[in-house]
């Protein structure tokens, strides 16, 4: 076991145990005992509204679990700038893994996504976050992580952001495209607090690191099935952009 990992697991016991037990070893092989509801990624229609570009770059963020998840799928996004890990509902004090892994901080696991709205709009990253990045019908929980820090939330950044999230919502509501309701809130006037280093890039990083390969990767595969015309291969990574 490298020192990575090891750390990894060291602060995230809950994972960890999770993976435990969510994968066993027959004969060398690890065998997938409980798939995650989180990967049940389905095909959804783009929202009726969507804003005009009016600027070279845009961020907007978003909670949906795991933020290693959520973080992978927005790097492979074409159109996206930047994908970062870190902490949003909350006060900067309390913005950090430990602590906010006691679930009473008001912080969610966030990725603070910044784009290009010429190539990929608003409206089209909320397509892609409510059908492959979580499951919005899950009321704070995302596959094998439950607790207030897990919860389905956008912080928008501004008062168009909101109301076209909002717009977006009502709209898949009321097309009951999911066999419940959504379960996601709109938290605008929320600062982001970027996570601890480690937590950074942790998809592309640790590809077979139990939990990733259970509750992450497919995700990936559904991004890159179910739209093509915005998958790439290359992901934009923290430290790349850190090192430029």
């Amino acid at each position: 076991m490298s020192v990575l990992k090891a750390s990894i697991i060291g602060r995230r016991p809950l994972r960890a145990a999770l993976c435990a037990g969510a994968v066993a070893l027959v004969g060398g092989l690890a065998l997938q005992l409980t798939p995650s509801l989180a990967e049940e990624a389905r095909v959804i229609p783009p929202p009726a509204l969507d804003e005009h570009a009016n600027a070279a770059t845009e961020t907007t963020t978003f909670a949906g679990g795991c933020f290693w998840g959520v973080q992978g799928v927005f790097q492979h996004v074409k159109g996206v700038i930047s994908a970062k890990s870190g902490y949003a509902g909350g006060g900067k004090g309390t913005a950090q893994y430990e602590t906010v892994s006691g679930g009473d901080t008001g912080h969610a696991e966030s990725v603070q996504v910044t784009f290009d709205p010429r190539k990929v709009s608003y409206g089209h990253l909320l397509q892609i976050y409510f059908s492959v990045a979580h499951d919005p019908t899950q009321l704070n929980r995302q596959g094998p992580d439950t607790g207030t820090q897990y919860r389905s939330a956008i912080f928008p950044a501004n008062d168009e952001q909101a109301r076209l999230a909002k717009a977006y919502i009502d709209q898949l509501n009321k097309a009951h495209v999911f066999d419940a309701a959504i379960a996601t809130r709109i938290e605008p006037g929320k600062a982001f607090y970027p996570a601890e280093n480690y937590h950074q890039d942790f998809l592309t990083n640790n590809p077979s690191y139990p939990y990733i390969v259970i509750n992450d990767l497919p995700k990936i595969e559904s991004l890159k099935r179910m739209f093509p015309a915005d998958y790439r291969e290359k992901p934009v990574l923290v430290a790349a952009a850190a090192n430029r």
